[in-house]
């Protein structure tokens, strides 16, 4: 049988920007997108504890000098990076514009991004200094001046892209003795999570599915990113609720619909190309690793869902035949234009292309659950070395992912495959958890298995999340361009400032050795 997701009647987000008033709090956020997750109370976020934790870095300095393969190749490639240059010098600007009709300068911050993170990685696994100073420096620069993302409707991508990235290079260095903390965590708080937080909740003023999964995906990789970076469970709550119940076609039922009795889940976005595919499994393989670190199991959510619809993207992408189910979408703006799109067919593909976003996947399945997952352990193979930004075109769809997963994530098969997620084993926890609703670190019930499939209902074809759309008009769009006066009408400015998402600005702290 095949399973198709029922459609999501739960309202629990807002529609448009205005429906919520200046006074809104942390608290009245939470509710407005739904019902917060579990929560450890008391528990604050572990570091280092984003991609990377301390046993992670350890493994990797190991096996490098120990000279095993496949670490020692992926280090190769790292060193053999022009980012990774322990001489690299920051460009830092005071406002990041992404977006056609904007002084676009967006390639000059994610470059600074990925010679941040690849420096601290180089310089965790070589143990030259010169590379962790490099790094810091770089994130010193952008902190001390970027106070502003700015563009078209891509502001977004920005603001989430970029946003999870910075914590990533940042987690990396935030106990070097000349990192400031309490300001990175200041520019990340006011310029990054503002953005991709309101994006959840009213999505540019558009309609719930006028963008591809991937908008949503950046931004709940931000919110999560942030929110463990900044130690705000509350954040890290939200993020994790999104993932589980969002009504985007970001959340994991809507960006993975039907999943059929070959064991395989089809990913919607296979209807649009194959280097969108890509992006989202990546981007959805983030967010479950960064909650991984953090004792959360999304990676086994309603019956390991993610690994049916990476399996199915890594086998569709290696030239085989896959189902897709004709999914059709509401587009456009509340209050304004509308339409609709339906994708009928997975793309064409090219078997050659490559993308660092298997390593990761494959080794959590197949070496810590002890699971099988023959599509994703040939399409890693035949990807590594994984190298990072810089290595797959020179446009800023080659940084879309932080690379590196032969180094990173290649692991020995755990001894115990069905033990749940630890908090980042080694990693120290904040002692300042950050305010707002919900006080504990969000974890996930039923680690390793998740909520059986839904058998009732029909195996009939089935939309993602656009049901809730039609009593405003079967409202669309592509959600790859951006509306002129859109924001304006929606009032995205005065979201964007924080009116939806006030954070107490006294709740960054400064790290105890500044």
């Amino acid at each position: 049988m095949t399973y198709v997701t029922p459609q999501i009647s739960r309202r629990g987000m807002l529609k448009a920007a205005g429906a919520v008033g200046a006074g809104a709090t942390a608290t009245t956020t939470a509710t407005v997108l739904g019902t917060a997750p579990a929560t450890a109370a008391g528990t604050a976020p572990a570091h280092p504890g984003l991609l990377h934790t301390r046993a992670d870095l350890d493994r990797m300095a190991a096996k490098v000098r120990a000279g095993a393969a496949p670490h020692t190749a992926g280090f190769a490639k790292l060193a053999a990076n022009r980012h990774s240059a322990a001489g690299w010098t920051a460009d830092p600007q005071a406002t990041v514009y992404r977006g056609s009709g904007t002084p676009e300068n967006y390639s000059l911050l994610y470059n600074d991004i990925h010679a941040a993170y690849q420096n601290a990685l180089r310089g965790h696994v070589s143990g030259d200094s010169a590379h962790l100073d490099t790094a810091v420096a770089i994130l010193n620069a952008w902190s001390a001046r970027l106070t502003k993302l700015d563009g078209s409707a891509d502001r977004f991508l920005a603001a989430g892209l970029y946003g999870y990235q910075f914590a990533n290079a940042a987690e990396l260095v935030r106990d070097h003795g000349d990192f400031d903390l309490g300001r990175f965590q200041s520019m990340l708080s006011t310029v990054f999570a503002p953005l991709s937080d309101s994006f959840l909740v009213d999505h540019n003023g558009a309609v719930v599915t006028n963008y591809w999964p991937n908008w949503d995906l950046t931004a709940v990789a931000c919110v999560l990113a942030t929110g463990i970076f900044c130690d705000d469970t509350a954040q890290i709550a939200r993020a994790v609720d999104y993932f589980k119940n969002g009504e985007g076609m970001g959340s994991v039922r809507h960006a993975i619909p039907v999943v059929r009795d070959d064991g395989l889940a089809e990913w919607v976005e296979a209807g649009r190309d194959q280097g969108h595919a890509l992006l989202g499994v990546g981007l959805m393989g983030t967010v479950c690793e960064m909650a991984w670190n953090q004792g959360i199991d999304l990676y086994g959510h309603d019956d390991s869902r993610f690994l049916k619809g990476a399996q199915y993207v890594a086998k569709w992408s290696m030239g085989g035949d896959v189902a897709y189910t004709a999914n059709t979408r509401a587009k456009g703006a509340i209050g304004g234009w509308s339409g609709q799109e339906t994708a009928t067919d997975a793309a064409a593909v090219d078997p050659a292309m490559r993308r660092p976003v298997w390593a990761m996947i494959a080794n959590h399945y197949t070496k810590r659950r002890g699971m099988s997952a023959t599509h994703l352990t040939r399409i890693a193979a035949q990807a590594a070395p994984e190298g990072g930004g810089g290595d797959y075109g020179p446009n800023s769809g080659g940084y879309d992912q932080l690379g590196f997963g032969t180094l990173a994530f290649t692991r020995d098969r755990a001894v115990d495959t069905s033990a749940p997620p630890s908090r980042a084993a080694g990693a120290s926890a904040s002692s300042a958890p950050g305010t707002g609703a919900g006080s504990g670190t969000a974890t996930d019930s039923g680690a390793g298995s998740g909520a059986r499939p839904q058998t009732g209902g029909t195996a009939a074809p089935s939309p993602s999340p656009s049901a809730g759309n039609r009593g405003r008009g079967d409202l669309a769009a592509t959600g790859a361009d951006d509306i002129v006066g859109w924001t304006a009408a929606a009032g995205i400015t005065a979201v964007a400032g924080g009116l939806l998402f006030l954070r107490r600005r006294d709740r960054v702290r400064r790290d105890a050795a500044q």
